[in-house]
């Protein structure tokens, strides 16, 4: 018999890695461990696998630096909501510069966030990171609180952002429930491809169950279980061959079931409404002064859809009517 590291052991076989839980015993008639449901003392072990792995492999992300501040990290947090993180290296290092803490940005007009926001996508996050400035300006004193509730007040801060901001910039213990973590969860706790479309409440109460004690081990496990889910656990090519818990993962030990939920669907963005309304606003981006409506409507082949989406743009405060049919971005 071989040990995995974590307490667990499995025999040598030519086709793979087993793993059986400490004096289960148990195995199918093809020789699988049959993995039950993790325990505490099996959850701690796989937690501190994870953030070992964390330690040597975790990318040098420059708003995890520890000079770092909340404002920073808050920016970061923004911009990466469906956004790759290549794409906002450049972006986020541009807009701390230019705006260094949110009375900065809340002295700027919410025009010029749109416009800094570039081509990052979804930029009424951008508005509402604005948003957000003058608030924490207006009652915070302009630094971003610690409290998780005052957090949450915020525009744009739901309870993920909230959650996140309160442990990479604070260090404290909470559920940082996105994408990649649910992923992660799904397959060692459920044994399951992937999570449901949306968070259920079943959910964050398994993931409650694996958040370590301690506020610096729980935050450094929120940190850890996104980077195994981004690099390592995703969600088109898992690299389970280096995975550093895949013995004791249930999924793996099923043989990786394929996802039996409902079919997950790519977004389509060309000729979207999505993809017209970039490319208006990118055209208001690159002017200082007004433009023309009639010149605003020829960038995009579809007439009609061109003006569905500028009266949307102007609903969503993303850009500003003048009286003469010229359009400007939000003052």
């Amino acid at each position: 018999m071989r040990r995995d590291g974590l307490g667990g052991e499995w025999p040598s076989t030519r086709s793979g890695v087993w793993w059986a839980l400490v004096g289960s015993g148990r195995w199918n008639r093809y020789g699988v461990a049959v993995i039950e449901e993790l325990g505490a003392r099996q959850r701690s072990a796989v937690v501190s696998a994870i953030l070992a792995w964390f330690d040597e492999h975790q990318r040098d992300l420059p708003w995890r630096g520890p000079e770092v501040d909340a404002w920073a990290i808050m920016v970061s947090e923004f911009m990466l909501q469906q956004t790759p993180v290549a794409r906002v290296l450049g972006p986020w290092r541009d807009w701390l510069e230019r705006w260094p803490t949110p009375a900065a940005l809340a002295d700027a007009p919410a025009g010029e966030a749109v416009r800094a926001w570039g081509r990052l996508g979804y930029p009424r996050r951008a508005l509402r990171l604005h948003a957000a400035a003058v608030a924490i300006t207006e009652r915070h004193d302009g630094l971003v609180p610690s409290d998780i509730d005052e957090l949450r007040a915020l525009p744009g801060v739901g309870d993920y952002t909230a959650a996140a901001i309160a442990s990479f910039a604070h260090g404290q213990r909470h559920v940082v429930l996105d994408t990649n973590v649910r992923r992660v969860l799904a397959r060692i706790d459920r044994g399951q491809a992937h999570p449901s479309t949306a968070p259920t409440r079943a959910e964050v109460v398994m993931a409650e169950q694996w958040l370590p004690r301690t506020r610096e081990r729980a935050a450094r496990w929120a940190a850890a279980s996104m980077e195994l889910g981004a690099l390592v656990c995703t969600a088109r090519a898992p690299q389970c061959e280096v995975c550093p818990v895949r013995t004791r993962c249930r999924w793996y030990a099923s043989g990786r079931p394929a996802h039996d939920g409902p079919p997950r669907v790519g977004q389509r963005y060309e000729g979207t409404d999505r993809q017209c309304r970039g490319a208006l606003l990118a055209v208001l981006r690159s002017h200082d002064t007004p433009v023309a409506g009639a010149e605003l409507l020829e960038v995009w082949p579809d007439h009609d859809q061109a003006v569905r989406a500028l009266a949307g743009l102007v609903s969503d405060g993303l850009a500003a009517q003048l009286a003469d049919d010229h359009y400007v971005l939000p003052g």
